[in-house]
């Protein structure tokens, strides 16, 4: 072991849902930056196509490659093993980035909000990394686990619904779920960890990043006092994925800025004053 390799990612293959954009986007820079092969999966192919071709033009040492691939149903995920199976013997990394959100305020919240945001943010992750067992496998060792990194958010372990009740659940039961294949597939050496980020500028969030001066607002609120960049992302990939990270599985990393440690007042704020 040397400093250098620490983090270096050269050699390994990685698929990221939803990376062409967001988080998953972000995510995938810092793998092919760190030398890794990655591939990018969304509904919208041609988006995945894009993102790949813009991140290869960046010199890193990596390499992207982008395509379609739906985890949002049975058959979307069936699809996707099929195409990763046909690129790749093994896979070092799994990022189950690919989520949807639904905001609507209390008393409106709509009972189709639910079975659309688990299924994708839930239901879809672990489907799609049971399928991806085989592969992983393949790739895990003794003195190098495979990588499971799911994301998950800080509307999960804080009490923060925000209008988005099914997505924070939903988050909730991705920490959750996390822990318990962390614990199922230890022996597998395959390790198992959860992003929760706070507010990053993404399509999901863009109601509230997208303009400069509402970003600054809502970065003000955060404990750190901004959002989340890219390579706060970046940098948490690499060191989960390379040597550095071989010993850690079950974590829920709080990519919040402070969030996730708020707790309000100070109880006896007026006994001091």
């Amino acid at each position: 072991m040397t400093p250098e390799n620490l983090f270096s990612l050269t050699g390994k293959t990685a698929l990221v849902t939803g990376g062409a954009t967001g988080i998953g986007r972000m995510a995938a820079e810092g793998l092919i930056a760190a030398g890794g092969r990655v591939f990018i999966a969304s509904r919208k192919a041609e988006a995945c196509i894009a993102a790949a071709e813009e991140l290869n033009a960046l010199g890193y040492s990596g390499r992207a490659e982008g395509f379609g691939g739906d985890v949002a149903s049975e058959e979307g995920i069936a699809a996707l093993k099929e195409e990763v199976s046909k690129r790749t013997g093994q896979l070092d990394i799994l990022m189950n980035n690919a989520g949807t959100s639904w905001g609507m305020p209390l008393g409106q919240f709509p009972y189709a909000a639910w079975d659309r945001v688990m299924q994708l943010n839930v239901a879809g992750l672990f489907h799609l990394t049971q399928s991806l067992l085989p592969l992983l496998e393949e790739a895990a060792s003794d003195e190098d686990p495979a990588r499971v990194i799911n994301v998950g958010s800080v509307m999960g372990e804080t009490p923060h619904g925000d209008r988005a009740y099914s997505y924070a659940a939903s988050k909730a039961a991705v920490h959750h779920l996390t822990k318990i294949l962390a614990k199922e597939l230890a022996d597998k050496r395959i390790t198992v960890n959860a992003l929760a980020p706070g507010p990053f500028v993404s399509k999901m969030t863009a109601f509230a990043t997208a303009d400069e001066e509402v970003r600054s607002r809502v970065g003000a609120q955060v404990p750190l006092g901004r959002v989340g960049r890219s390579e706060d992302i970046a940098g948490v990939m690499q060191f989960l994925c390379g040597r550095g990270g071989s010993y850690v599985t079950g974590a829920i990393l709080p990519l919040s800025g402070g969030i996730n440690v708020e707790t309000g007042p100070d109880l006896f704020q007026e006994a001091y004053e």
